[in-house]
């Protein structure tokens, strides 16, 4: 069986040095975001989270939420 040669390229790949700049302008952009922590646990919190919660403790206070409104069936 014979192996198989990988393409070669007669023409190096030329890219638009503003095209080339702005891409690394992007990045730089987009891995500098600023970290916010958790008040409760000090995680990294939820992006969408407006009280600066992580995921774990915004579900456990959206769970514990739901429970308080609950009302309470009296025994008889």
């Amino acid at each position: 069986m014979k192996r198989k040669t990988a393409p070669s390229i007669s023409e190096p790949v030329v890219v638009d040095l503003q095209l080339l700049e702005q891409a690394k302008l992007a990045l730089k952009a987009e891995t500098i975001k600023p970290v916010t922590r958790c008040v409760i646990c000090q995680s990294e919190s939820a992006p969408n989270s407006t009280e600066s919660l992580c995921w774990v403790c915004r579900r456990l206070k959206i769970s514990a939420w739901r429970d308080s409104e609950q009302p309470i069936n009296a025994q008889e």
